[in-house]
């Protein structure tokens, strides 16, 4: 994988009350819509050097809202639940 795909695969972490209440282990990333399990796996280890464990996946359907000009869908996208080895953690405040 080079190294654009690399910043183009994660677009940031997922920051909810549902992630915030998973375990300390787990790191919840928003993702690019064709990213693969893999590709996820090998941008994280990369960007933030740890180890991963696991990759799980979930498509989140926009949701369809109404205005004055009648019905909008927001964009639907991609999450993924990443797990870190034991003792490994991530601090997006220290992030280089």
């Amino acid at each position: 994988m080079n190294a654009e795909r690399i910043f183009t695969v994660l677009k940031g972490p997922h920051i909810s009350e549902k992630a915030a209440m998973g375990s300390e282990d787990q790191v919840v990333f928003k993702v690019a819509g064709d990213a693969t399990k893999l590709e996820i796996k090998k941008a994280v280890e990369k960007l933030f050097k740890v180890k991963v464990e696991g990759v799980q996946t979930a498509n989140v359907k926009g949701k369809v809202k109404r205005n004055r000009y009648g019905l909008a869908a927001k964009p639907s996208w991609k999450k993924a639940y990443v797990r870190l080895a034991q003792g490994q953690e991530i601090d997006f405040a220290l992030v280089d």
